[in-house]
Order: structure tokens, then C-alpha cells, then sequence
């Protein structure tokens, strides 16, 4: 009987190698790390290819990025430290300036209420990043915190939207159908 259970769990790898079971074991080799520094890699060449550009976005492009607010290295002003005490999501799209990117995150500033604001977001503190002028997202696991993130608004940082006065949301409520978001969980074992 084991016989045919090993044959048949590799007649199951052989016709998809990558089928995960309840029998793999815990990875020595932190692939989900390398994964996640990787896309957030993603986020950083992005945003320095329109640091380069002069800040201008091309076409209809525009940022949602989300990020933990109390991660280390995290820099924003009291006021929406307190709005947004775990998480919050900003909007890069026609009202940013001085946006500089680094190895490891990125400054900003943003206007939030007629009042503007530097923010300061390393990498490692970004949750998810959505670009919904192409339908294309990022999530990723919280690399500060295994807590859920508790529910929050929107930062609604002043933006003027383009053309129509449209503005996209990042939650999937527009045209696509959430096949451009990539989402990495590899659900560690506890």
C-alpha cells in the first residue's frame, strides 16, 4: 500500500511538478522573502524610472500604494500618524513633488487637506501597490508585522484626477477582472 501512495504522489509531480501537498516540508531556503524583496523591487524601479522622468506620470498612470504607518523607518507628519495608526494608502498621481527614490524606499511629498507633507516609505513597509490606469497590483506580506491590518480609509491626499474626473479604485471595483494582481503568500507553516 505505501508503494502505491509514493506512485501515486509522483505520477502527481510528474504530470505538475508544482503541486504543493500537505507532505512538503518546511523550506530551509526563505523563498517567500526573496519573493516579496523582489516584487517590491518592482515598486522601486517604477517609481525611480518617473523620478527620472521628472516626476511626470505618462499617460493615464497613477499609484495606489499602501504601506504600514508604525513600520520602522516610516516617516510622516503626527497628524495622519494618528488618522492612520496601522495602515494607510496614498495617491501619486498630479499632486506630488520632490519624489525621491532609494535603494531602500522612497520620500514624498503629498498634500493632505490644503496642507502639504513630506512622507518618507521604505520598501519593506509597502502592503500592496496598484497601478488601475493598466489593472496591475502588487500585495505583499507584511514584512514589519504578522498582525491583520486593521480597517482604515483612505488617506485622501489631494489629487486631481485626469480627463474625465474618473478616478479608479484600487479594490477591483473597476473594468478588470484582478488578472494583473499579483499576490504572494506562500502560508508559512506554524
Amino acid at each position: 500500500m505505501s508503494h502505491m501512495k509514493c506512485l501515486t504522489r509522483a505520477a502527481r509531480l510528474a504530470t505538475n511538478p508544482f503541486v504543493m501537498t500537505d507532505d512538503t516540508p518546511d523550506s530551509l531556503i526563505p523563498y517567500d522573502e526573496i519573493v516579496q524583496e523582489a516584487l517590491r523591487a518592482v515598486v522601486g524601479r517604477v517609481l525611480g524610472e518617473i523620478e527620472r522622468g521628472g516626476s511626470e506620470l505618462p499617460g493615464n498612470h497613477h499609484f495606489y500604494i499602501t504601506f504600514k504607518t508604525g513600520a520602522p523607518g516610516v516617516s510622516i507628519p503626527a497628524h495622519l500618524r494618528e488618522r492612520f495608526p496601522d495602515e494607510m494608502t496614498i495617491v501619486l498621481q498630479n499632486k506630488f513633488w520632490d519624489l525621491e527614490v532609494r535603494e531602500d524606499g522612497f520620500t514624498v511629498g503629498l498634500s493632505f487637506n490644503q496642507i502639504p507633507a513630506k512622507l518618507e516609505i521604505p520598501f519593506a513597509a509597502i502592503t500592496a501597490f496598484v497601478d488601475p490606469a493598466v489593472d496591475f497590483g502588487l500585495q505583499f506580506q507584511a514584512a514589519v508585522s504578522e498582525m491583520e491590518p486593521e480597517a482604515h480609509e483612505d488617506a485622501e491626499n489631494d489629487a486631481e484626477s485626469k480627463g474625465d474626473g474618473a478616478t479608479d479604485a484600487p479594490d477591483g471595483d473597476g473594468d478588470g477582472d484582478g488578472s494583473n494582481v499579483v499576490t504572494v503568500d506562500f502560508g508559512r507553516k506554524k
